[in-house]
């Protein structure tokens, strides 16, 4: 047998602490408070005729804003 063949391979960097900790509860934190802030001015708008619908929507695009820019972490 070759000594070559035994080897184990090198493995990958561990990442940051930043990254494993700080940076997916910043995230949360970010994302949460887009959410909510968002889905407060849509209900505190208020015109009358679109009665749930534009929370929803408010709310639902909100959550894909967030989703598209945090989806990474």
């Amino acid at each position: 047998q070759d000594v070559l063949d035994t080897e184990a391979k090198p493995r990958p960097p561990r990442p940051h602490w930043y990254e494993r900790r700080v940076q997916p509860c910043l995230a949360e934190l970010l994302g949460t408070s887009l959410f909510i802030f968002i889905g407060c001015l849509a209900v505190l708008e208020g015109s009358g005729g679109t009665g749930r619908l534009q929370p929803a929507l408010a709310h639902g695009l909100a959550l894909g804003v967030t989703v598209t820019v945090l989806g990474n972490i």
